[in-house]
């Protein structure tokens, strides 16, 4: 089994995701900055949202390359990635608070002429850039034009200076001040930018580690199933051989034609993959038939596999050594008839599957046990590290000794076939 491919790319956000969380961040700017202007009072509220707007707009764009530079440091230590941050989002502040003094401009003074309108004095920029305020000190006339009020022909009003024109170091101020809250604010979906990366990150490393996981129990179960075939085929040809050299030839011929479509059903799959019970079932009929050329007289078999477990699903080849330990067990060292019987069925949700003989008392089992020999050869402890590399604890395999002979059971999950 190979490992994908893509789990060995960066792990990377999807685009939709960034612009999201961009998108989100100047939504919710604009949204608190409305509602606040609503709670205080601003006026002039219809042309600060158009205005507020647009400084959202040019936070969405200038945070989208702030992320062309940042997503170059996506697979650097988490250390440089936030020394970036701290680097790119600098400038990416003082870009939103230049667009937000372009977009505000002048609204300050619309906005002092129309208190002064309300409260009988003219605010009123000079030439030299000073806001001015004229106090009348005698009744007099106003005109309106253009929402801008002025007094008519009075020389009696004083003037008094609001606020100076900034000077250069002034105006750098205000914007600092301006840059320094977007800067705050860039942070924060900068962080969240970094989380959620992180989080894309854990996600792929987990995943790579299940596919380094799923090809390492690939490998073993190969290796355990390929395990089986040489033994297996050491077995056959012995039993072969002894035919040929007994002058068996026609017996031999069937034989190898039997083993020829054992072989042809048994690699035509996966060596990993899960089989049906029936063709599993099938496979066991092969074996059986091969065995029965060398004892015609002495081996019977009996199958019982209900319709509704046909389709379950069980590792291929996984009976083939119970069935080999019962012929060599129960049927070689007998010197008369032997039934080995397959049998499946479903219990508390899971799959039963059984291989028994008729072969041997009580005490031939016993002293079979006491052998080291017998029991679990490599054969059943192949099955059992088959089934443990599988399915893990939710399959287990048990031998033990019946009145007649002896029966091997395997439990495990019940799947069926899509």
């Amino acid at each position: 089994m190979k490992v994908n491919e893509a789990t060995k790319a960066p792990a990377r956000l999807q685009f939709r995701v960034v612009l999201a969380s961009m998108v989100g961040l100047w939504l919710c700017y604009f949204l608190l900055t409305t509602l606040r202007g609503s709670v205080v009072g601003l006026e002039m509220q219809g042309e600060l949202l158009w205005r507020r707007g647009l400084v959202s707009l040019a936070g969405v764009a200038v945070t989208f390359m702030m992320w062309l530079v940042l997503r170059l440091f996506d697979d650097r230590a988490l250390w440089a990635k936030i020394c970036a941050t701290l680097v790119l989002a600098l400038p990416a502040a003082l870009m939103i608070a230049q667009v937000n003094e372009l977009a505000f401009y002048g609204i300050q003074d619309r906005w002092a002429k129309k208190i002064g309108k309300k409260q009988g004095v003219v605010i009123r920029r000079d030439e030299a850039g000073n806001m001015l305020v004229d106090v009348p000190t005698l009744p007099s006339r106003y005109e309106e034009k253009e929402d801008e009020v002025s007094v008519k022909s009075d020389p009696s009003a004083r003037t008094f200076v609001l606020s100076r024109s900034p000077s250069g170091i002034d105006s750098w101020r205000q914007l600092t001040d301006i840059a320094l809250g977007r800067y705050f604010l860039l942070l924060a979906w900068a962080s969240l930018y970094l989380a959620l990366l992180a989080g894309a990150q854990a996600k792929a490393a987990e995943r790579r580690a299940g596919e380094f996981r799923r090809a390492a129990k690939a490998s073993e179960l190969r290796s355990l199933r390929y395990q089986v075939n040489p033994h297996f085929l050491f077995n056959t040809l012995n039993s072969l051989s002894a035919l040929v050299l007994t002058g068996k030839v026609e017996r031999a011929e069937t034989m190898i034609q039997t083993i020829s479509n054992f072989y042809r059903h048994s690699l035509a799959d996966e060596p990993t993959s899960d089989v049906a019970l029936a063709k599993e079932f099938d496979l066991q009929r092969l074996y059986l038939e091969i065995e029965a050329v060398r004892f015609p007289e002495r081996l019977r078999w009996q199958v019982d596999l209900p319709d509704e477990l046909a389709d379950a699903r069980i590792p291929g080849m996984i009976l083939q050594p119970l069935i080999e330990n019962s012929v060599k067990y129960a049927v070689a060292p007998n010197k008369r008839q032997v039934t080995i019987k397959l049998a499946a069925r479903a219990e508390y949700g899971r799959l039963v599957v059984g291989v028994s003989d008729d072969g041997r008392s009580i005490n031939q089992v016993l002293g079979a046990i006491g052998n080291s020999n017998a029991g679990f050869g490599i054969g059943l402890a192949n099955v059992r590290d088959r089934l443990g590399a599988r399915f893990g604890d939710e399959a287990s395999i048990s031998s033990r000794p019946t009145d007649t002979g002896y029966l091997t059971e395997l439990r495990l999950p019940l799947v069926m076939h899509d």
